[in-house]
């Protein structure tokens, strides 16, 4: 069996086409041309997704579908209690997906809220304290202004109206401390409910929820293990938020616009077009990544774009949603040229 593998663009498509049809001649026996998607033919290959069969105003790119991923990690360090969640589970946004040990926390939220008591007994005393010590200061003002009477009319001396007035500044005085020890037993108060408070946060964060409806790609600890503040417990995908990144040159960027139409067909069930539109068009040229072939040179500088999968699809279709999976993305240059048969909306039923 002869084999000939297809890796060219323009003349040379054309000539490698010719040589595939030649290969029963030369060889003396029928033979088949291998697609490069299993299961369609070379012709079929070639009139869905050859850049020669493509309509003017309609460009290709080689793409995967890549998911938002969400990664669920640890605040605070501490050992992992339990892992509540499996590779591959749908949890719901608020979902729990893992706890971690939380004692030590604990012990401090019990000193924290016993100080609370403590203060909120001290903020008593200091209260008792000022009514005593404007009651004090009352019965001074009131003796001072007998005394002072006294004082103007003969029948009090000296030392009798400085004793008095002297008790009424002391007096005075005591109020003011008084009210001073209610002041900073209230802020006291108040320092340890925000203690408080922190803990309890900490304690709300030791115990991992999803932020949103998404599956479990990867289970990246496992219970038991010390982990420190920032450790990836679980990472989810978000199903509801699935692209596909191509990558192309200027001249075809300049014609695109986000919200624009697209299409996607994937290598894995290549008898289906998914509708999508452009979500992003980068700003900056770049290099073609590694694992993106296109038909120019690789040295060449392209411009990444994003084309999105409507939510409502994917929403459809959960349970066969999948990252990772390699198709080809179409754009139109040209919102005035119809999307061709090949690439008519088909979706499974």
């Amino acid at each position: 069996m002869t084999t000939i593998i297809l890796n060219f663009s323009g003349p040379a498509m054309r000539l490698a086409i010719v040589l595939v049809a030649l290969v029963p001649f030369l060889s003396g026996t029928p033979a088949r041309a291998e697609s490069p998607i299993e299961g369609l033919s070379l012709e079929t290959f070639l009139s869905k997704f050859g850049a020669e069969k493509l309509p003017e105003g309609i460009v290709q790119s080689n793409g995967r579908i890549e998911g938002q991923s969400i990664e669920i990690a640890t605040k605070y360090p501490g050992r992992v209690a339990e892992i509540l969640v499996s590779e591959g589970d749908i949890v719901e946004a608020g979902g729990l997906v893992a706890r971690i040990d939380d004692r030590e926390y604990r012990a401090q939220l019990l000193g924290a809220e016993a100080d609370v008591l403590r203060t909120e007994a001290a903020l008593d005393i200091a209260k008792a304290q000022r009514d005593q010590a404007a009651s004090a200061a009352e019965l001074a003002r009131l003796a001072f202004e007998r005394v002072d009477k006294l004082f103007a009319g003969g029948y009090a001396s000296s030392l009798q109206h400085d004793e008095a007035l002297n008790s009424v500044r002391s007096t005075e005085a005591a109020l003011r401390g008084a009210e001073a020890q209610i002041a900073n037993a209230t802020s006291t108060i108040i320092a340890a409910s925000a203690r408080v408070s922190q803990l309890n946060a900490v304690l709300d964060d030791m115990v991992l929820v999803a932020p949103r409806r998404g599956r479990v790609q990867y289970q990246l600890v496992q219970a038991g293990e010390v982990v420190g503040a920032g450790a990836r417990i679980v990472t989810l995908i978000d199903l509801t938020d699935i692209s596909m990144s191509l990558y192309l040159p200027a001249m075809d960027i300049a014609r695109l616009s986000v919200g624009d139409e697209a299409r996607i067909v994937l290598d894995a069930v290549s008898e289906y077009v998914i509708p999508a539109r452009i979500s992003f068009i980068s700003a900056d040229a770049q290099f073609t990544p590694k694992m993106v072939e296109t038909q120019d040179e690789r040295e060449q500088l392209v411009f990444r774009i994003k084309i999105q999968i409507p939510r409502d699809l994917l929403q459809r279709f959960e349970a066969q949603v999948k990252a990772g999976i390699r198709g080809v993305g179409f754009v139109r240059t040209d919102l005035n040229v119809d999307w061709p048969a090949d690439l008519a909306l088909k979706l499974p039923e």
